[in-house]
């Protein structure tokens, strides 16, 4: 399966857009969360020659600007789009996309998208003193589980934690996306590392709200199986 990274801090080349925020692909039908800026987003697709009318629906990890702003565009270009989110998105969110015409799908728990893809629903966290909820997309191929994460505000290690139970007889086989380590100390990280490590992850790709620290850690711990993560890349699981 093929994931095609449409948004984020680094590119292959000068020739996409890049920001803050995260956004990919997922086997040429599922936008997981749609970065800062729809111009910066829909430039990216055209860029890579992807077809919008082949966007089933869009995952949208938790309800931040940096992961929301491509939506409404989305929503305008494709009306009855479908909207996986979390129960305790704000209603300032879920009445927008009602607005845009979105079908709402809101995930409590483990939800299947498609054949071998599913989202873990609502994961609750904290951030800023404030509960926040956000999901992760989970996919399954021949070489196991692997885990996409938009901002892992909940923990990382939390969310890996409620896929591994769901899935306990799956390895984890790569992991990437926001693991939401910047500014935090290296032993912080490092334990985050180690967990990784502890739970069978094969393979690491931090980026987004990692911070270059923990990018620098997981590449240190991995090495060869330290995925760098880049707009326009596309990642085989």
């Amino acid at each position: 399966m093929q994931i095609k990274i449409l948004f984020d801090k680094m590119s292959i080349d000068k020739e996409y857009s890049i920001g803050w925020g995260f956004s990919c692909l997922i086997d040429g039908k599922i936008l997981f969360d749609t970065g800062e800026k729809a111009s910066y987003l829909l430039h990216n697709i055209n860029v890579m020659g992807i077809e919008k009318s082949t966007i089933e629906s869009v995952v949208i990890s938790h309800d931040h600007w940096d992961h929301t702003g491509g939506l409404w565009e989305m929503l305008s270009n494709s009306p009855g789009l479908k909207v996986f989110s979390c129960p305790n998105f704000s209603v300032a969110f879920k009445d927008k996309v009602a607005e845009y015409k979105g079908s709402l799908i809101e995930c409590s728990g483990l939800t299947q998208i498609t054949d071998n893809i599913h989202c873990t629903g609502e994961i609750m966290g904290v951030y800023k003193g404030e509960k926040i909820a956000e999901q992760a997309i989970i996919v399954k191929t021949e070489n196991g589980i692997s885990v996409i994460s938009g901002c892992a505000h909940p923990d990382i290690i939390k969310i890996l934690k409620n896929v591994h139970s769901n899935f306990p007889d799956e390895r984890l086989y790569m992991v990437f996306g926001g693991f939401h380590l910047k500014g935090k100390d290296t032993r912080s990280i490092q334990f985050c590392v180690d967990g990784f490590r502890e739970l069978g992850v094969i393979k690491a790709g931090p980026t987004h709200c990692s911070g270059i620290k923990a990018e620098k850690l997981f590449q240190k711990a991995y090495g060869k199986n330290f995925i760098e993560i880049k707009v326009g890349q596309l990642i085989s699981l």
